[in-house]
């Protein structure tokens, strides 16, 4: 199996994955503007699924083009709300809208990942998780979220599937690194094949 890749993200969580499955990185975050790329697949009706393969292989492939011969890994996780976009929160204000959004409700979770050669997508996936929140009200919100340091926050959504985030859950139905953002056996499966 290739167990050398660059990582295309800034993720701790995605190269602890990587480190945990024997898989070294060095890490280059691509620095795309996913917002600007999020408004405008929105403008043009694009689906969550779609807005996370396309957000995952742009990183990828900026990343790639400058490394010559390199496989660089590039990943992506958004909540999909009955059609609806939901991407990681700016503030803690935000965070709290998000979780009053998700509360007592299903929603997906995806992720997506691509991996790039040479500036161009040579391989892609992408798996999504069902988690049901549990009925809170905003004094419960607001107590999880002063537990969760800004660090945990920003980088994971609004909740840590392997940490405190596990107890707002009902439900969780869906493979916990992809929750985390990285659906690590599916790439491992592809890295074997190209050694």
């Amino acid at each position: 199996m290739l167990n050398n890749i660059i990582l295309a993200s800034k993720s701790k969580v995605r190269k602890d994955i990587l480190e945990k499955n024997n898989i070294s990185c060095n890490v280059e975050p691509s620095n795309v503007d996913e917002d600007m790329v999020k408004e405008s697949l929105l403008n043009e009706r694009a689906s969550p699924e779609i807005i996370s393969k396309n957000l995952a292989e742009l990183k990828a492939n900026k990343v790639s083009a400058k490394n010559y011969e390199q496989i660089v890994l590039g990943a992506d996780s958004v909540i999909d709300l009955e059609g609806e976009l939901i991407s990681k929160p700016q503030d803690r204000k935000e965070a709290l809208l998000i979780l009053k959004k998700l509360n007592g409700k299903e929603h997906h979770l995806i992720s997506s990942v691509c991996i790039s050669k040479n500036g161009s997508m040579i391989w892609n996936y992408t798996d999504k998780a069902k988690l049901k929140m549990k009925d809170f009200t905003e004094k419960e919100l607001e107590d999880y979220l002063a537990k969760i340091s800004d660090s945990a926050l920003f980088a994971y959504n609004v909740y840590q599937i392997e940490g405190e985030g596990r107890k707002l859950f009902s439900d969780i139905n869906g493979d916990e690194n992809t929750i985390m953002g990285l659906p690590i056996q599916k790439i491992k499966e592809y890295l074997k094949e190209i050694r």
